[in-house]
């Protein structure tokens, strides 16, 4: 299964969908894990593919989805396409018989969720969900801090996440991420996503959770505000609040434990904040340029069996459920 331009032992990637997020967040990181290529891409717009491929240096390009997943000279597959897509091409991967990374959320739903797992584990192939902050430096800091005992017990957790409307939520022109089609929960299937997974891998699995959501500005059919609860398996509570109407952006999460609390934001470029008894400290970790290269590269450790990767199929799907139950899907 290597190709003539490929160095032994290495796994050639394909992407399903080379668009805004693979142009530096994710798709140069496949190029910079060793071991990898990123040897082929795929975008209905084959002017567009063309282009991709050219600027990022990639061997070939395809317009047809099943052309590059079946070909012989990729051995594993990207799909970074809008979620709505996720399940269609999730199964003909796992069909094909291809590990698989799959981008965030895993799908627009549990059930959809559950499915592509299913499919995966049922042919025994790895399946990554590219929640990558588990993997990011500045988080495993905050883990660090929680395994140490540096708060003590952890009591709970609260996440506030607000923004104003954008000039495009504005001018009423369509967008893939507050269509309830795609997103029944608009930019909180996007964002929101990201934290309640982040918490799962810091505080564990969550038990129990319910939640109000509905759409306050009338901009979009997708919901516009969120609010939650719940309890982790651990006896660990928490609280959340999401709402895309709001005056400015605020991006707050607070950690509080027995003897002492750790502040952070989810997705601003600001210190990690630890207070306890012998005093403040702040943390700035800076994120690599493309943010999910220690992803990627964790990827790569999984497969060469050197360590379990933390963002697999099933994580993903248990944000899945979360994210559902906040929501009102289940």
């Amino acid at each position: 299964m290597i190709g003539k331009n490929s160095k032994v032992g290495d796994i050639r990637w394909g992407i399903v969908g080379c668009g805004n997020v693979t142009e530096v967040k994710s798709g140069p990181a496949y190029q910079k894990t060793s071991g990898f290529q990123l040897t082929a891409v795929m975008r209905r717009d084959g002017g567009k593919a063309a282009d991709y491929a050219r600027r990022h240096g990639i061997a070939k390009y395809y317009t047809d989805a099943d052309a590059l997943i079946n070909d012989p000279e990729i051995d594993a597959i990207y799909i970074a396409t809008p979620p709505d897509t996720h399940k269609y091409y999730g199964l003909k991967v796992a069909l094909a018989g291809k590990p698989c990374c799959i981008e965030k959320p895993l799908a627009p739903n549990y059930k959809d969720s559950l499915e592509i797992v299913e499919a995966f584990t049922a042919k025994n192939i790895p399946l990554f969900v590219a929640y990558y902050r588990r993997s990011l430096p500045r988080f495993k800091q905050i883990k660090t801090w929680l395994s140490t005992d540096e708060i003590g017990e952890v009591r709970h957790v609260r996440w506030h996440l607000s923004a104003p409307a954008t000039p495009e939520d504005l001018s009423g022109n369509y967008n893939w991420r507050t269509d309830a089609d795609i997103a029944t929960g608009g930019y909180f299937d996007d964002l929101a996503s990201h934290g309640i997974d982040l918490f799962t891998h810091l505080l564990g699995d969550i038990k129990e959770v319910s939640g109000i959501s509905l759409n306050q500005q009338g901009l979009y059919s997708a919901k516009d505000a969120a609010t939650a609860c719940w309890l982790h398996e651990s006896g660990i509570t928490g609280t959340g609040s999401w709402n895309f109407g709001c005056y400015e952006r605020e991006d707050k999460v607070e950690i509080f434990g027995s003897k002492g609390k750790i502040a952070f934001s989810v997705f601003n470029e600001e210190p990690i904040v630890l207070s306890n008894a012998q005093g403040k400290t702040e943390l700035f970790i800076a994120h690599p340029e493309n943010i999910q290269l220690y992803h990627v590269k964790q990827i790569r450790e999984h497969l060469a069996g050197n360590s379990r990767h933390p963002s697999t199929g099933l994580t993903g799907t248990h944000t899945s459920w979360v994210m559902d139950k906040i929501i009102g899907n289940i």
